[in-house]
């Protein structure tokens, strides 16, 4: 009896642990800015990202680390909210103008367009 209770409770706590754990997946990729300003904007934008856990980006490395919940964002979504506010990606580019709207200290040297096919 007491060993069927243990089973059960294990059991119990295996279930609860999946329901609960999420496949959180951490990325690290290269998003443009300069300065402080830009370091904040960033983060705002892709924190406000539905299933974004945490991002920290590093002004030297120009590098976002990104936790989010892999199965309610896409790593495209992220990219897309950082080019929403200015800063281009390697997957996207932000709008000229909401580049040209970026503080004079935020103009980043912006990497070239793509060519399209």
């Amino acid at each position: 009896m007491k060993t069927k209770k243990m089973i059960l409770l294990i059991g119990i706590l295996i279930a609860t642990t999946s329901l609960f754990a999420q496949n959180k997946k951490t990325e690290e990729f290269k998003v443009y800015g300069k300065c402080g300003m830009c370091e904040t904007r960033i983060e705002k934008a892709v924190d406000a990202v539905p299933g974004v856990v945490s991002s920290a980006w590093e002004q030297k490395t120009q590098m976002l680390t990104v936790t989010y919940k892999g199965k309610k964002v896409q790593a495209i979504a992220i990219h897309k909210a950082a080019a929403k506010v200015g800063h281009d990606t390697d997957l996207e580019r932000a709008d000229d103008k909401v580049y040209d709207a970026l503080h004079a200290c935020c103009h980043y040297d912006r990497p070239e367009k793509k060519k399209s096919i």
